[in-house]
């Protein structure tokens, strides 16, 4: 049942099924998603941290950054129904399309520039 509540509470969240969606293109850097969604780094690592811990994304760490994508093979086969179900779902919505014509000019950007701000200690 706690598996299911964390899905459910990871879903719950418009920016956070924004972030899995982005996520489709590939791994991604927080700077890069922070970039994207214009928030506050503390807010984005919440929200990932919540999509962690329901299991529908996957980190790495490298140097001083922190990657993240969606799991290998989709994950557990709850996980990989919940994907395709937020694909389907909310696929070809407004704010998605935006949000991928944005992320292909993030991605343009050097990361090692676009990083720097937030590594500052």
């Amino acid at each position: 049942m706690r598996k299911f509540m964390n899905l459910t509470k990871a879903l719950a969240d418009e920016n956070r099924v924004r972030m899995l969606m982005a996520l489709r293109g590939g791994e991604l850097c927080v700077c890069q998603i922070t970039k994207l969604f214009g928030l506050a780094p503390s807010t984005i690592s919440k929200h990932l941290s919540i999509l962690f811990q329901a299991g529908l994304i996957e980190s790495r760490k490298s140097d001083r950054w922190v990657y993240y994508r969606l799991p290998d093979g989709a994950g557990a086969r709850p996980v990989r129904l919940t994907l395709e179900w937020i694909t389907v779902s909310v696929g070809k919505e407004e704010q998605i399309l935006q949000d991928k014509k944005q992320l292909k000019q993030i991605l343009k950007l050097n990361p090692l520039e676009l990083c720097k701000p937030q590594c500052k200690k």
